[in-house]
């Protein structure tokens, strides 16, 4: 592949990362399992400590293509969830998430949570890496509902790696010279609502609050504006039979100056053990999913993204190989031996 041909990929790679508002922050297919990254009032919501790590490989093969890891970490404080009755604990032969253990579902009651994540989001030669704490605050609304209100502050590094740049011109007046490292730091700050009952959850929540230039070297040539993300998502559980649910939900994001994104769910779980799921998004693509409970402290999921066939012809062939994710979730100090989330599904 000449010089010329690789800058053009990388700076298609560039748009799609950075000049897209779109993708100023990562996509996450498989949000619906781990909301807490996109919701911080999600902070602390169920009775142990949840930990999840995921990898996205996006557009596989296309060089520069975006590349996302997080790890996310929360929990609740000063929680009093006992159980009382039969159905809270899983008997043999018996489904722990049917009929009856719906109708004994309570409200939790109020209490505090804390957290954290880690997301490192690479896009060509640009880097961005995410440090966020976050607090929440549950309280029970009524005998089945609650609402959550939290919030997440930071830091985020943006980075350049200037000699991984293949440019015709070797001193672009942009990115300076091919040596060059540029590092710049952010604020971050998020803010959400939550609310949730045993048969459906409604989310609000806005990320990368604080607007700011991005310079990265020459102020007039490479300054662009890291903008609010606002996030909004509602699902419903329905009780198919006695061993299976189907959760469609739906969310939408909106960015300033950009047409409105949504993605539409659908998961169907079976007891508490295994399930899949589709995804479709809105004139982008569609993905399928799948994950399962292996023990009360481990499960792993998995997602394929398709793309529809409207990007350039550089683009094109990469596009065609799909996206990958994982997802690998701990519970940890799982003392009522869940399998699978009691709050969120």
């Amino acid at each position: 592949m000449t010089g010329r041909r690789k800058a053009g990929l990388l700076l298609l790679a560039l748009c799609a990362g950075y000049l897209l508002p779109a993708q100023q922050r990562p996509h996450y297919t498989q949000y619906i399992l781990n909301n807490y990254i996109l919701n911080p009032a999600l902070t602390g919501i169920e009775n142990y400590t949840d930990v999840k790590l995921s990898y996205r490989n996006q557009w596989v093969g296309f060089p520069g293509a975006p590349q996302t890891f997080y790890a996310s970490v929360h929990g609740p404080l000063g929680k009093k969830d006992y159980r009382t009755t039969p159905t809270s604990f899983e008997v043999p032969g018996e489904n722990p998430r049917g009929r009856y253990y719906w109708e004994e579902y309570t409200a939790a009651e109020p209490h505090h949570g804390i957290g954290g994540s880690v997301i490192n989001f690479k896009t060509g030669y640009i880097n961005r890496l995410l440090l966020t704490g976050s607090y929440a605050y549950h309280v029970g609304l009524s005998p089945t509902l609650n609402l959550s209100a939290g919030f997440g502050a930071g830091i985020s590094t943006i980075t350049l790696d200037g000699s991984k740049v293949e440019l015709a011109n070797p001193v672009d007046p942009a990115i300076g010279t091919a040596a060059t490292e540029l590092r710049r730091v952010k604020p971050e700050l998020n803010a959400g609502l939550w609310l949730y009952s045993r048969h459906f959850f409604a989310g609000l929540s806005a990320q990368q609050i604080i607007p700011s230039k991005l310079s990265l070297n020459s102020p007039d040539l490479s300054r662009s504006t890291l903008v609010p993300h606002l996030f909004s998502t509602v699902g419903y559980r329905f009780l198919v039979n006695d061993d299976i649910n189907l959760i469609p939900s739906l969310m939408v994001r909106y960015i300033p100056s950009m047409p409105v994104f949504a993605d539409l769910n659908v998961k169907a779980q079976y007891q508490d053990r295994l399930w899949i799921g589709a995804n479709y998004r809105v004139k982008e693509g569609v993905a399928a999913m799948a994950g399962v409970n292996i023990s009360n402290t481990f499960n792993i999921s998995y997602s394929y993204d398709s793309y529809f066939n409207r990007q350039t012809n550089y683009l094109l062939p990469y596009m065609q190989r799909g996206s990958h994710e994982i997802v690998l979730g701990f519970l940890l100090g799982n003392r009522y031996g869940d399998l699978c989330p009691r709050r969120v599904w």
